[in-house]
């Protein structure tokens, strides 16, 4: 496969551009998304921060607490600007939306650079997977570039929409800020919308980065999505982005929630109660399933499937 390719940006400059992962999460026990307008705004915040910062969307995929998107951009700095864009949009549409105004603060934003033919394969196969999280088959998810991918006609409108596709350039700048909540000049962009509203997957996805990267064969890519090691690329695009502190600073942290949550110290926590409290520390604070296992006396495979059910 091609990895590192020649694109036209959104600038209009021709460049070689890699491949980058990038994911957004709230606090554990916070709900991102609640509605389908919280959906379509977080998929026109993707689309837009694009824009924005001169990357290019190969696939995404937003659920109810976290979203997943691969980008090609020219450079990591690039890459990272994106990430904390998309964090910077989504902060301002929840508070607001829902007066929340610190639902991100303890977010860690960065994108990863996917730099083998597996991690490539193996992240593109893992974003629209986690359609599965919102309980939901992934060729059945609305809100994900997953349906844009290996269709015979592009930039057209899904079938089972009614009605032709709109031209976002097309729109007035009221409609603009009414549909995309943004006043960006929208004049020059080729995304099309739906009857709904909605945008449309293949009109901003570059789908040919995908496509290729499986041999034009959908069925390798619906194959790599069924087979995934799920716990390993979880840790691997997730957990690999965040910035670590020393045991004895995450140790503190742990027993400070612990208690407040129990009123016992990590030593004389059931199994039970530790199934509870270790997801919310993981998602809040800056650690990893083999800190975890050392902090709260428990074996890495087992904080795996508290984790991530496997």
């Amino acid at each position: 496969m091609k990895r590192i390719v020649s694109r036209v940006l959104p600038d209009g400059s021709i460049r070689y551009v890699k491949p980058y992962h990038v994911c957004l999460e709230g606090l554990e026990c916070a709900v991102l998304c609640r509605d389908d307008d919280d959906y379509d705004a977080f998929v026109k915040i993707i689309a837009v921060a694009s824009r924005r910062k001169n990357v290019i969307v190969v696939i995404y995929t937003v659920v109810s607490n976290h979203s997943h998107v691969t980008v090609l951009a020219s450079c990591q700095e690039d890459a990272d600007a994106y990430g904390e864009e998309v964090k910077r949009m989504a902060s301002m549409w929840i508070s607001r939306r829902y007066g929340q105004r610190k639902i991100l603060r303890r977010t860690d934003m960065k994108a990863l650079l996917l730099d083998t033919d597996w991690y490539v394969r193996n992240a593109l196969a893992y974003v629209p997977r986690n359609a599965l999280d919102n309980g939901c088959p992934v060729n059945e998810y609305p809100w994900s570039g997953y349906p844009a991918m290996f269709r015979k006609e592009k930039t057209g409108c899904p079938a089972e929409r009614k009605g032709p596709p709109w031209r976002v350039r097309e729109l007035t700048r009221r409609e603009w800020r009414a549909y995309f909540h943004t006043g960006d000049d929208l004049s020059d962009v080729p995304w099309l919308m739906d009857a709904d509203g909605h945008l449309i997957p293949d009109s901003f996805c570059d789908t040919e980065y995908l496509e290729q990267a499986f041999n034009h064969d959908q069925s390798y890519f619906i194959r790599t999505i069924g087979t995934l090691n799920v716990a390993e690329m979880r840790e691997k695009l997730v957990d690999a982005s965040r910035t670590f502190r020393p045991d004895s600073d995450v140790l503190r942290d742990a027993e400070e929630v612990v208690r407040r949550w129990f009123g016992l110290g990590i030593t004389l926590l059931s199994r039970l109660q530790k199934m509870r409290v270790i997801p919310y520390f993981h998602r809040t604070r800056k650690t990893t399933v083999a800190q975890l296992a050392r902090i709260f006396g428990m074996k890495r495979e087992e904080i795996q499937a508290i984790l991530y059910k496997v």
